[in-house]
C-alpha cells in the first residue's frame, strides 16, 4: 500500500472511530435489548479499531525512525503543495 493510501485510510478510520463514539454518546439514554446489543457490538468494534490504529501508528513511527530524511522530504513536499494551493486562493 502506498503512503498516500495508508494516510487516507488512517484518517478515514480515525473519522469513523470519532463518529461512532459520538453516536454511542448520543444514544446513551436509549434503552431496550436490541439497542443494548448494538451498543455492545459498536463498543467492541471501537476497541478493535483503536488497537489497530495504535499498531499502525507504531509501525509508521518505526518507518519514520528508519528513514528520517525521507519522512522530512515528504513532509516538506506536502507543506510546499499546501502552501501553493493556499497561495492560489488568495
Amino acid at each position: 500500500m502506498d503512503r498516500i493510501s495508508s494516510d487516507k485510510l488512517m484518517q478515514d478510520i480515525h473519522t469513523v472511530v470519532v463518529d461512532a463514539e459520538d453516536l454511542l454518546k448520543a444514544t446513551a439514554g436509549q434503552t431496550g435489548e436490541r439497542v443494548e446489543k448494538i451498543r455492545a457490538r459498536a463498543t467492541e468494534s471501537l476497541r478493535v479499531a483503536r488497537e489497530e490504529l495504535g499498531a499502525f501508528g507504531a509501525s509508521l513511527n518505526g518507518k519514520v525512525r528508519e528513514n528520517p530524511w525521507t519522512a522530512a522530504g515528504v513532509a516538506a513536499g506536502a507543506g510546499l503543495l499546501i502552501g501553493l494551493l493556499i497561495g492560489r486562493r488568495s
